[in-house]
């Protein structure tokens, strides 16, 4: 899964600027502010980072059905996971063997 950090502990700036990140054609590292927030391509995460993060305590997960990502929130960072061609033909793989 590809992971863009939204760097803010606040929501609703978060939500003002979703659509717009969800836009943007960043490349692995590439940083840049929109909205007085810092915005970054953390490259790839492995599949299990989810189910990890997602059993802490502290971290809010969240999915946007419409876009199928999932959305991280801990400390001052929200974590966009979007999957990538290869996760989708795995679950399609994973869901066609069951």
């Amino acid at each position: 899964m590809k992971c863009i950090s939204v760097y803010t502990d606040n929501f609703e700036q978060f939500s003002d600027v979703f659509e717009q990140v969800m836009e943007m054609n960043l490349k692995e590292n590439d940083e840049l502010e929109l909205e007085g927030l810092t915005v970054s391509d953390s490259g790839e995460v492995p599949a299990h980072y989810l189910e990890r993060m997602a059993v802490k305590p502290e971290v809010v997960v969240m999915k946007d059905r419409h876009k199928g990502v999932m959305i991280l929130q801990h400390g001052k960072v929200f974590e966009i996971l979007i999957p990538t061609e290869t996760d989708l033909a795995e679950n399609a793989e994973e869901s066609a063997s069951v």
